[in-house]
């Protein structure tokens, strides 16, 4: 079994792996209340934006259809 520094170095790696991804994480700063309020307000803003993009979308069918 000659693996050589082959298990030192992978720990290495995984080490560097996981200090990077602890420094990733999101922290905010909100409470979990906070949060919640945020992303049911950008959700309604994505819902509004959505349904928005459908009127003009149904608008210009109906437009077409009058045309023919």
């Amino acid at each position: 079994m000659s693996r050589g520094n082959q298990r030192e170095r992978d720990r290495e790696r995984a080490q560097a792996r996981a200090a990077h991804k602890a420094k990733g994480s999101k922290d905010d700063g909100l409470t979990p209340e906070q949060r919640r309020e945020r992303d049911a307000k950008a959700l309604q803003e994505k819902l509004a934006k959505k349904a928005a993009q459908a009127t003009v979308g149904s608008e210009r069918q109906s437009g077409i259809k009058n045309k023919k």
